[in-house]
């Protein structure tokens, strides 16, 4: 009767999910962090000294129509 035998890949596969689990929870907490950390250390927006654009005056069309 044949021995059963372990490779290596499969005995060491709950160590590497678990070792990719912690790299993606690494780098979700790192995102997470720095959205955080970015949002409460922005620079208040300010509201009265925004500038507008002048107002166009509205262009008539008697003068802008081309003679045929």
């Amino acid at each position: 009767m044949k021995t059963k035998t372990f490779t290596p890949m499969g005995s060491l596969h709950p160590i590497l999910f678990f070792a990719a689990l912690y790299v993606v929870a690494l780098l979700f907490s790192i995102f997470i962090c720095s959205s955080l950390f970015y949002s409460c250390n922005a620079r208040p927006a300010k509201i009265g000294s925004q500038e507008t654009a002048p107002l166009e005056k509205p262009t008539s069309l008697v003068g802008s129509v081309a003679l045929r």
